[in-house]
């Protein structure tokens, strides 16, 4: 059934018997997908290409991509739109985009040394501190306007938290490659903002686990379940996983090949969390996160593993990710003086409130005014998981996807 429209679909087939039997290959799913994504690829390949002498980070080009892939741009051209994303096709899409995010949210989990947010002490946790609660406040406070104009009708707290969650997140995986990029991770304010974006980011996923148990349809009861069910999934983790990837990572000597026996378990104990998370409630990316955690980040195990995995999940799958929701998403509902008034707060809500904070903070913290200037701006990196928090948003029905999608591009 197409979404908004009552109109039903004939399911699609996976593969046809090719054109000289009379079948037309985008009539069926698993042509159609591959098209979708040498397109998808190709484009966003050439985006980040033109891009590159102005330093952007290729999640630019791919949020480019995928807008000019959506209604916004090509979009507006139905026989396109029908041709190679129709409404029946999305499923897959989907599908296809949410497994490589799935294994793209472990990566990111992987990348998080919780050794390395012990030893820069309680400045980075007061820094990343102030870097979510400030905006994060300002956020519930901007809530409360919107929920009086254009989202009225949306669930009160889980709509404040995840606004609170989307204004004050960091992009940890877009920062780590920033700063790699201008040579700085090694920096002093390197690693103050990596070590504080990490503190950010396990929060804010603590927080959009709140949101997400809050936004159920049922009792409160229920959501007091998902919330006591997630806890034990998680404690659960900590106490059995870091014991069983130790014992592999033992097994993995440096300069020997890693057995593909041990990546191949790892990854499916990635699937096997997600699917507790997504039937406990909260949702599938956030095990998929925990157990990236809890992976022993020294030796060849690790580094394995990110070989395996990132070069298929970010060159093939995550772009598929911003064309599923630019698909979804048209920027010309912005218009007229409100929307731009609102897109306004919007912005500097979001990077007023993370800017100030941890300027303050770091300041308070005895740092250099231009060190504690430059960690505030890169606090503010913005990135793929806003939107995750976005389009989970949109799927549970608390937030107006196109105009916050719109107004994330303009962040």
């Amino acid at each position: 059934m197409a979404p908004g429209n009552g109109t039903c679909y004939k399911p699609m087939k996976a593969t046809s018997n090719g054109v000289f039997q009379g079948d037309t290959p985008l009539d069926f799913a698993l042509p159609l997908a591959i098209l979708q994504i040498c397109l998808v690829v190709a484009l966003t390949r050439a985006l980040a290409f033109v891009l590159r002498p102005m330093r952007q980070p290729r999640v630019i080009a791919e949020i480019v991509g995928g807008i000019l892939l959506g209604p916004s741009a090509l979009g507006r051209n139905h026989e396109y739109l029908n041709t190679l994303f129709p409404v029946k096709s999305l499923t897959v899409l989907d599908t296809l985009a949410n497994l490589g995010l799935l294994f793209f949210l472990f990566l990111v989990g992987l990348e998080l040394d919780p050794k390395a947010l012990k030893r820069t002490g309680k400045k980075a946790f007061a820094i990343a501190m102030a870097g979510i609660g400030l905006p994060f406040i300002m956020g519930i406070g901007t809530s409360v306007v919107l929920r009086g104009t254009i989202s009225k009708g949306v669930s009160g707290p889980p709509f404040l938290v995840f606004m609170g969650v989307a204004l004050s997140i960091t992009a940890f995986p877009v920062l780590a490659r920033i700063l790699a990029e201008l040579k700085l991770l090694t920096t002093d304010v390197g690693r103050m903002a990596m070590s504080a974006a990490a503190v950010n980011d396990i929060a804010a996923w603590i927080l959009l686990a709140l949101a997400i148990a809050l936004s159920g349809t049922g009792s409160p009861l229920v959501s007091l379940w998902v919330l006591l069910c997630g806890a034990g999934f998680v404690i659960a983790c900590v106490v059995i996983l870091p014991r069983v990837f130790a014992m592999m990572a033992q097994r993995c000597p440096d300069g020997e090949p890693v057995d593909e026996i041990y990546v191949c378990a790892t990854l499916c104990c990635v699937l096997a969390a997600g699917f507790v998370t997504d039937t406990i409630g909260i949702h599938a990316l956030f095990g998929a996160f925990v157990v990236g955690i809890l992976v022993p980040k020294e030796g060849a195990f690790a580094g394995a593993l990110v070989e395996k995995v990132e070069d298929l999940v970010s060159g093939l799958f995550l772009p598929l990710y911003f064309v599923s929701s630019g698909l979804k998403t048209n920027v010309a509902t912005i218009h007229g003086a409100q929307s731009w008034g609102l897109l306004v707060l919007v912005i500097v809500t979001a990077c007023f409130g993370k800017i100030v904070g941890t300027v303050v903070v770091s300041l308070l913290c005895k740092m250099p005014f231009q060190e504690a200037l430059a960690v505030g701006f890169l606090m503010n990196t913005k990135g793929l998981v806003e939107l995750i928090v976005l389009n989970i948003g949109r799927d549970r029905k608390v937030i107006q996807f196109p105009f916050f999608f719109s107004s994330y591009l303009f962040l």
